[in-house]
């Protein structure tokens, strides 16, 4: 959870410190925003083919190794004299998480009885979704009191704790032979169905919410001051969303994903329909927000039960997609403000929600399964590598 904690973090920190960064570096806005953008697509291209380069190394070494590898991209991009430095540094970290993503899913449940695993993805997605509402405000207030190199220097000793405890505390088994190593009930057809889900959704959310500041400013006529306050809102919405979700995760697998995309489709467009209205528009804000974070989160916890092969390389799949769509999201949404009013890029991502939720909804009535239900528990053959099933949903 606090390595979980640290690397959204450290995704998102530049958000906070960019007027800091900008005038310190003598580059333009933008170029700071590029490294928040090219650590997004950095993830979403390098997550499948890094796990599947590590596929048979055992956990312990690979997260100790990403940890380390977070660690010294913290320290030279804390100490990196020009912007090249910072944007390489940022570009290490990045490939750190596009694995530890894949990777600490699988073997965060694998020690957790099946019945539970849910809450578990639950928990880790807390601690990621904490960096918005803690962790990027508390490192943004840190680099105004002081320079902005320093909450990046604090990474590190974060970092370096969670190495430390990894290293030291987990067991060291083969990846193919641990306890969520592969899916319950293997589905390709649900598989490929949540991915374009997830990423259309995430497409659909940052299309809007990249420009979500300047929405509630020109079209809400909330003050720069307020818009600052509700932004934080927007992050504790998101943090109840992921702990409601979590608490319910083991007992409605499948309904919890369609329930966040509708529920994210639902805020957007509310937001584009009702937005100039100050009390609607804090409404829907907070509907969005409470859907946003569970929506990885249920995809992720997706990857457990219909994995077609090994849940690391579905987990770094379903990383990827989503990645991608935040990338995309970001870039319609300029595209969109290009053309129209910033209203429109809610309209935008809002159809693009309720597409997710069309995808989710074709897919179910076309392989049948019902929308909730119990899996079944893969026993595994003494003489391979591949789980046997004993039922389905």
């Amino acid at each position: 959870m606090l390595a979980a904690l640290t690397f959204n973090t450290a995704e998102n920190l530049p958000v906070g410190l960019l007027r800091l960064m900008s005038e310190d570096l003598r580059v333009s806005l933008s170029a700071v925003g590029l490294l928040v953008t090219g650590y997004g697509v950095t993830v979403a291209i390098a997550s499948v083919p890094i796990a599947h380069v590590v596929r048979a190394v055992p956990r312990r070494y690979v997260l100790t190794g990403l940890l380390a590898a977070l660690v010294v991209s913290s320290l030279v991009a804390a100490l990196a004299p020009s912007y090249w430095l910072l944007l390489v540094a940022r570009l290490l970290t990045a490939l750190a998480q596009a694995l530890f993503w894949a990777v600490m899913g699988p073997v965060a449940v694998g020690l957790f009885a099946p019945e539970v695993r849910g809450r578990v993805v639950g928990a880790l997605s807390v601690a990621g979704s904490l960096a918005l509402v803690f962790g990027v405000p508390a490192g943004t207030w840190l680099g105004q009191q002081s320079t902005w190199q320093v909450p990046i220097a604090m990474l590190a000793a974060l970092g370096l704790v969670s190495l430390v405890t990894i290293a030291v505390l987990l067991p060291t088994s083969r990846p193919e032979g641990e306890p969520a190593a592969y899916a319950t009930d293997p589905d390709v057809w649900r598989f490929g169905t949540v991915l374009a889900a997830g990423a259309l959704s995430a497409t659909g959310a940052f299309t809007g919410y990249t420009y979500i500041v300047t929405f509630l400013g020109d079209v809400s006529g909330f003050s720069p001051r307020a818009a600052s306050v509700l932004f934080v809102v927007f992050g504790v919405a998101c943090l109840a969303g992921v702990s409601i979700t979590g608490a319910l995760l083991d007992r409605f697998p499948q309904s919890a994903l369609a329930t966040a995309v509708t529920t994210q489709a639902v805020g957007m467009l509310g937001l584009y329909a009702f937005g100039a209205h100050q009390v609607a528009a804090v409404m829907f804000l907070m509907l969005m927000g409470g859907a946003l974070g569970p929506v990885f989160m249920t995809t992720q916890n997706a990857m457990l039960h219909c994995a077609p092969g090994r849940t690391d390389i579905a987990f770094a799949a379903n990383s990827g997609a989503y990645n991608a769509g935040i990338a995309a999201g970001a870039a319609l949404g300029g595209l969109v403000l290009s053309l129209a009013e910033v209203r429109s890029t809610f309209l935008a991502g809002g159809l693009l929600t309720v597409g997710s939720c069309a995808v989710l909804l074709g897919g179910q009535l076309l392989s049948g399964a019902p929308p909730s239900g119990t899996l079944s528990t893969p026993t595994r053959d003494a003489s391979s590598n591949s789980p046997t099933m004993t039922g389905r949903a």
